[in-house]
């Protein structure tokens, strides 16, 4: 718009002003004997055309009533620059003679000099005197006259400053240079509740004292923004002002507000205008938008059933409401099924309970004594501490069955969450009898439902009542709820009900993988006279989910013992589950008496058979991965006779020893590959134990963690192992409490302690024999000797039938040189040891064979035999119970 436009659109003279309109000065006669520049701009006659002449050459002589006459031209047409024009635009005719404003001054045509007739409103003010005085030629009266559209369009200028002081919505008021209040329109005096002359000169922080802005980057008080919009006569737009209504009193407000300077004509500032907006409801919108967005973000961040509860309280107080009571069935913090039946009856437990400091709301729920004990522990699930064997013999240490401490003597098994219960009546119990949310004056209760079934009640309190010192509550919040923070609460229970039931089925996968776990983890390590144990297990945390670490203890032959341990990659049933395969198959490889690294191969070979089965061969279910391949295991097999260990590793981390002088090392096993990968051997490394030599045996979840790295935790470990005036079982609890130090990890833990032993040779008869037939009663004499040597005459004759079948066999079917062992341990073992690599069968004779029934009576005679294998032959073993007197 230009500069000459601007200042037209600023002239609120109207158009029949005599200073802007077309003047004619009449005398009595109706002759025109004045003629003003705008009148010869409107008609085109100059003044010597027009003086003198009769105002009927220039306008009708009656005034147009109805529709004009045909040809007249629209005078309500504008030129190109958008203002009407002051002649009429050829073409187009007039549709009326004006609107009901025009009432009250005459409508006449004109007849311009170029031939056009245009409407025109006219005016007529006689000049003082009488007329009977004045001669032709004597001024007697002065008509104005203006184009109708002209007179229009300022109308409707008229009629818009009009509605801005009486109807807009939007508050205007005008501040002089003081900032004290000169002028406000009908909304502006709404909001006071006074009219204006009540507060007239007022300045803005005393009609607002208590409000500010809350856009940054701008003064936070009104004389602040209007003084910068003053000085540097910007306008600014959209400052968000909060304050408290003066015609609504305790009830925050939020405007959108906007400033600019008013100048006059010659540009001298003589105040500033404010424009007000009310957008409390608007903004309350976004504020629940928002909120949604917060729970979206909050809500549900861990699978825990109390956490998830709590963050909703968290995310409602005090934004929604100043109380916030979450009870959730006790179904659903056990990680049972949601109830489906007799809602009202089902036993809540009070979960989460927050609450804006300095306000009361009272609680309904009443204790509730409760079906039975709940669930024991911190959280939904028990507190997974650290496994460890109950307490042996001297053979075997062990400390309290959670890694935590030992149980509290009065066996607490009280639930953290307090059982609750509401009178029928309540808002709450109305809410799970209906299965429906209830609104009662300031309090909303919401149900949590999922699956078609309730988890629990979410109970949203705006505390309309005074508070613990009697103060009322807060003025700027409102004491009931509303239909869209009705609908709110139900979203953001609904969310809640989602996340909820997550975390039940995660406790209950999680409960179901840890029962499974702890049933395939040995529960007790027997006592073994090769060595001491000790052990710690931790599952993993309740985000990673249980995993599938393990570790075994294997008696086997020659008072000999096989220690494993391995990981399994993933979590979950499916880890725990193959952790217990792996468990299993190790065991009966190891029942053979394997050497580690031939059964590591057939471990290998068993893991990597799954791979190649078909889709279809598990009844159409495919698995989606498979947590066996990749999984690692170390097996050390410890002879205490010759004091020599044999190990070999699968992908595994290397055992730690510790000499009898303190002395930590990490041998350097041969690494071979995990399982199920396949294409390399696995090599075995056997080396000489000192007698009370230390072995620790774990997973890479003790050494490693997320703010540290393996060679700092080896380090660590070393460390604490080198203490030897520790016991195992304060090894154990040292060694987690420093490298776990929060008792669970994002693995699995689990590690396994052991302290080598030597048998006394008074203990172990070695013998070699030749193999011919003298040989056979030769070893039943060295046997005879050597059980009556020990007081244990009541073996003799089970022992030399034993030896007698034994040392046959191997003269026979075998070749020497023989040798024949007898160890008093916790059981009698003969072994009879050739070069033969054939392993004898049980099998039953029939009645007419000659043959056959020496192993069959062998075995009836002993507890248990077996074959052993060994770089020079095979050794056939077999284990006796010892009299009850003489057991250790």
């Amino acid at each position: 718009m230009s500069a000459a436009n601007t200042a037209e659109s600023a002239d609120f003279r109207g158009p029949l002003d005599i200073t802007r309109a077309a003047t004619a000065v009449l005398d009595a006669e109706s002759t025109v004997i004045g003629w003003s520049p705008a009148a010869a701009e409107l008609l085109g006659y100059g003044p010597a055309e027009a003086l003198g002449r009769p105002l009927s050459a220039f306008l009708s002589v009656h005034p147009v009533g109805g529709a004009p006459p045909v040809g007249i031209e629209a005078v309500a047409e504008t030129d190109a620059s958008g203002t009407p024009g002051t002649a009429g635009v050829p073409g187009t005719t007039a549709t009326g003679i004006g609107p009901p404003s025009l009432v009250g001054n005459e409508i006449h045509v004109a007849h311009a000099r170029d031939g056009r007739e245009l409407l025109v409103a006219t005016a007529m003010c006689p000049l003082p005197g009488g007329a009977a005085d004045r001669g032709p030629g004597t001024p007697d009266r002065i008509l104005v006259a203006a184009e109708v559209g002209e007179l229009r369009h300022w109308e409707s200028r008229l009629a818009l400053l009009q509605g801005l002081a009486t109807q807009s919505p939007v508050g205007l008021a005008i501040y002089d240079t003081d900032l004290r209040l000169t002028w406000c329109n009908t909304a502006y005096e709404r909001e006071i509740g006074q009219p204006l002359a009540a507060f007239r000169g007022m300045r803005a922080d005393e009609l607002y004292g208590d409000g500010s802005f809350v856009t940054p980057g701008y003064p936070q008080t009104l004389d602040g923004v209007m003084h910068q919009v003053l000085d540097t006569g910007e306008p600014v737009l959209d400052l968000n002002f909060r304050a408290q209504q003066p015609s609504d009193p305790g009830r925050d407000h939020l405007w959108s507000c906007a400033y600019y300077r008013l100048e006059d004509a010659h540009g001298h500032v003589f105040g500033v205008c404010e424009d007000a907006f009310d957008i409390t409801d608007r903004y309350r919108v976004q504020e629940r938008l928002t909120l949604l967005v917060e729970a979206g973000r909050r809500i549900g961040t861990v699978l825990d059933v109390a956490t998830t509860a709590e963050e909703i309280a968290e995310v409602a107080v005090p934004d929604f409401a100043a109380t916030v009571r979450v009870d959730v069935t006790r179904a659903a913090v056990t990680g049972e099924t949601a109830a489906v039946g007799s809602p009202a009856d089902m036993s809540l437990l009070r979960v989460a309970d927050r609450s804006e400091p300095g306000t009361a709301t009272p609680d309904p729920a009443l204790p509730d004594p409760g079906p039975g004990p709940g669930v024991r522990g911190t959280g939904p699930l028990d507190s997974e501490g650290a496994e460890s064997g109950p307490p042996d013999a001297e053979d075997s240490e062990s400390g309290p069955p959670d890694g935590s401490g030992a149980e509290s003597p009065g066996g607490d098994d009280r639930h953290p969450y307090p059982p609750v219960a509401y009178p029928p009546g309540s808002p709450q119990h109305r809410s799970l009898s209906s299965g429906g949310l209830v609104l009662d004056e300031g309090t909303l209760v919401v149900p949590l439902r999922a699956g078609g079934g309730i988890l629990g009640l979410v109970t949203f309190d705006r505390g309309v009542g005074p508070d613990a010192s009697g103060r009322p509550p807060a003025l700027d919040r409102a004491t009931t709820f509303d239909n869209g923070e009705v609908a709110l609460a139900d979203e953001l229970a609904a969310r809640t009900a989602v996340c909820i039931d997550n975390a039940r089925r995660y406790t209950r996968e999680r409960t179901a993988s840890l029962a499974l776990q702890r049933q395939l983890l040995p529960h007790h390590l027997p006592p073994q006279s090769a060595v001491r144990t000790a052990y710690r297990y931790l599952p993993a945390d309740d985000v990673t989910g249980v995993g599938g670490d393990w570790f075994d203890v294997i008696p086997l032959s020659g008072t000999r013992v096989g220690l494993v341990v391995g990981d399994v990659v993933g979590h979950g049933l499916q880890a725990a589950a193959t952790m217990g395969r792996l468990r299993t198959s190790v065991r009966a490889f190891a029942q053979l008496d394997m050497p580690p690294d031939e059964l590591l191969t057939r471990l290998d070979d068993l893991v990597g058979q799954p791979a190649e089965e078909p889709p279809g061969a598990n009844g159409g279910a495919v698995e989606t991965y498979d947590v066996t391949t990749g999984a690692t295991c170390l097996y050390a097999v410890y002879d205490p006779v010759s004091r020599r260990c044999v190990m070999a590793r699968a992908g595994h981390l290397p055992p730690a020893i510790v000499d009898p002088d303190g002395g930590v090392s990490f041998p350097d096993l041969p690494a071979g590959p995990p399982l199920g990968l396949g294409g390399l051997p696995f090599e075995s490394m056997e080396f000489e134990l000192p007698v009370g030599s230390l072995l620790a045996l774990f997973t890479d979840g003790l050494v490693e963690a997320r703010d540290h790295d393996i060679a700092h935790g080896l380090d660590t470990l070393g460390r604490v192992l080198g203490d030897r005036s520790a016991s195992l079982e304060e090894l154990c609890d040292r060694a987690v409490s420093e490298l776990v130090p929060g008792g669970t990890s994002a693995d699995d833990t689990a590690l396994l302690l052991v302290r080598t032993r030597e048998l006394d040779a008074e203990r172990v008869a070695h013998w070699e024999l030749n193999a011919e037939a003298v040989s056979v009663g030769r070893a039943r004499e060295l046997a005879t000797g050597q059980l009556e040597a020990w007081g244990l005459e009541e073996l003799v004759f089970a022992t030399q039938l034993v030896v007698s079948e034994l040392v046959t066999n191997a003269v026979r079917y075998a070749g020497g040189p023989l040798g024949l062992r007898l160890i008093r341990d916790r059981t009698l073992v003969c072994e009879v040891a050739d070069t033969g690599h054939t392993s004898p069968h049980l099998r039953h004779s029939a009645e007419d064979d000659e043959g056959g029934r020496g192993l069959f009576i062998v075995a009836q005679l002993v507890q248990r035999w077996g074959t052993r294998y060994t770089p020079t032959g095979k050794t056939i073993w077999t284990e006796q119970a010892l009299p009850p007197a003489d057991e250790d």
